[in-house]
C-alpha cells in the first residue's frame, strides 16, 4: 500500500484494520459456502474462495514490486473475467458472490482515485474498477437479491471514490503549498546573496581605483590589490552560482560577514526576553575560526531562527534550549535541542505535514548543506544542519587546549 501522510501510530492502526476488515469478509465468503452440503457445491463456490485472496494480495502488494496502474488493470480484468464465466448458465455461485474481492477492489478503487497518474488514466482505472465492484453480485445463481446488493455496492463505491478524490485533492493542496515554501526561500536566499554580492563588488571596485591611483608611486602594491580582487570575485561567482535564475522580488537586511554569532546570541537573547525558555548558545573554537560563504552565513541563522520558533509554537513548556555550532568531519555543524516540554505538544512545523522544515532543507541544500529534524530519546526535539566551511582551523571541535566559548 502507498504511504499515507499520517503519524506511524495512526498508519499501523489503518493497515490493522484493514487487513482485519478484509479477513472479516473472507470469513463471510466462508460462513456463506459452508452450510451447503451435498451436491450443491459446484466449483464457482470453490473458485470465488481461491481467488479473494489472490486478488486481495494483488492489492497490497508493496507498490515497489507492482505499480498501481498496473494493479489496478490487472485486479479489474481479473475480476471482469470471473464475472464474465460465472454468469453463464450453469456456473453461477451458491453461496456469496466474493466479499472479499470486492472489499479488496473497494480499497484500490480508493487508492486509484487518489494516486493513479495521469489523470486519464485514473479515470480509465476507476470505472473499470467500480464497475467490476458492482457488477459483483450477477456471479450469484439466485438472482432475488441482485439488485439490492448492486445499489449497495454503488453507494460503497461513491465512498471510496469520494474518498480517494478527497485525498488526491489534499495531496494537491500540499504539493502547492511545499512549491510555494521552496520558491520563497528560494527568494529570500536571493535576496540576501544580492546584499552580499553588492557588499563583494563594492570592495572590488575600491581596490580597482586604488590600484590606479598607486600604480606609478607604489607599483609593488598592486599585485597584493590585484589578488585581493581575484579572491572577491571568485567569492562572489561561487556565491551567485549557487542560485543562478533566482530573482529577488523582496526588501530585507542580510547578516553582514564576520556578524554570525554576535547575531545568533542577540536572537537567543531577544526569544528568551519574549517568554521563551532559556537559550544556551555554544560555539566551538574551531568554528569561530572558519570561513564560511555568506549565503551560509544568513542559513545558518535561519536554521537557529525557525527551531526557535518551533520551540515556542509546539513546546511551550521546555525548560531549556541549547544551541552547539562547532566542526564535524570538515563541516559547520549546527544542532539546536530542547528538553520535552511539560505538557504534550505538537511536532515542530515541517516534522509531520508541516513547511517550516521544507523551506529550511531547501535553503540547505541550496548551499551544499543537509538537514534533519526528530524526536530526542528523552522526548525533545532537535534540529540538525550541516553546511560547507570555505577555510577551517587547524583543528576540528573540541579537543583537549582547545577553549569552548559559551554566549
Amino acid at each position: 500500500m502507498e504511504h499515507l501522510p499520517f503519524p506511524r501510530r495512526a498508519q499501523w492502526t489503518a493497515v490493522g484494520a484493514l487487513y482485519l476488515a478484509l479477513a472479516l469478509f473472507w470469513l463471510f465468503d466462508w460462513v456463506s459456502f459452508l452450510p451447503l452440503t451435498g451436491n450443491r457445491h459446484n466449483v464457482a463456490d470453490f473458485v470465488l474462495l481461491a481467488v479473494g485472496p489472490v486478488f486481495a494480495t494483488l492489492v497490497l502488494v508493496p507498490a515497489e514490486r507492482f505499480t498501481l496502474r498496473s494493479r489496478a488493470a490487472v485486479v479489474a480484468a481479473g475480476s471482469w473475467a470471473v464475472t464474465a464465466v460465472l454468469v453463464l448458465p450453469g456456473h453461477g455461485v451458491t453461496g456469496s458472490w466474493g466479499l472479499l474481492e470486492s472489499g479488496a477492489l473497494l480499497v484500490l478503487l480508493a487508492v486509484t482515485a487518489r494516486r493513479a497518474e495521469p489523470p486519464a488514466a485514473a479515470v480509465a482505472l476507476c470505472a473499470a474498477l467500480g464497475s467490476a465492484v458492482i457488477a459483483a453480485p450477477l456471479r450469484q445463481s439466485h438472482h432475488g437479491d441482485t439488485a439490492t446488493f448492486a445499489f449497495l455496492l454503488t453507494l460503497s463505491v461513491g465512498a471510496a471514490l469520494g474518498l480517494g478524490c478527497y485525498l488526491r485533492a489534499l495531496d494537491a493542496r500540499r504539493a502547492r503549498a511545499v512549491a510555494a515554501v521552496r520558491q520563497g526561500e528560494r527568494l529570500e536566499l536571493a535576496r540576501d546573496l544580492h546584499d552580499v554580492v553588492a557588499h563583494h563588488v563594492t570592495g572590488i571596485v575600491v581596490q580597482a581605483q586604488a590600484a590606479r591611483t598607486i600604480r606609478e608611486t607604489a607599483p609593488e602594491q598592486v599585485d597584493t590589490m590585484l589578488l585581493g580582487i581575484e579572491r572577491a570575485g571568485l567569492e562572489t561567482l561561487d556565491s551567485m552560482r549557487r542560485l543562478v535564475r533566482v530573482l529577488r522580488e523582496e526588501e530585507g537586511r542580510a547578516v553582514r560577514p564576520g556578524e554570525l554569532y554576535a547575531g545568533l546570541a542577540d536572537l537567543a537573547a531577544d526569544f528568551s526576553r519574549r517568554g521563551g525558555p532559556d537559550v544556551t548558545v555554544r560555539i566551538d573554537a574551531a568554528a569561530r575560526r572558519a570561513r564560511l560563504a555568506p549565503e551560509v552565513e544568513t542559513s545558518v541563522r535561519r536554521v537557529v531562527q525557525e527551531a526557535l520558533t518551533n520551540v515556542r509554537r509546539h513546546a511551550p513548556g521546555a525548560h531549556a534550549v541549547t544551541v552547539d555550532i562547532g566542526l564535524r568531519q570538515g563541516q559547520l555543524a549546527v544542532q539546536v535541542r530542547n528538553r520535552p516540554p511539560a505538557g504534550r505538544g505538537g511536532a515542530p512545523t515541517g516534522g509531520r505535514g508541516g513547511f517550516g522544515l521544507v523551506g529550511l532543507r531547501e535553503r540547505a541544500e541550496a548551499v551544499g548543506g543537509s538537514l534533519t529534524a526528530g524526536p530526542t530519546a528523552e522526548g525533545g526535539w532537535e534540529t540538525a544542519a550541516r553546511f560547507p566551511v570555505l577555510d577551517r582551523g587547524p583543528t576540528e571541535g573540541p579537543g583537549p587546549g582547545m577553549a569552548r566559548s559559551e554566549l
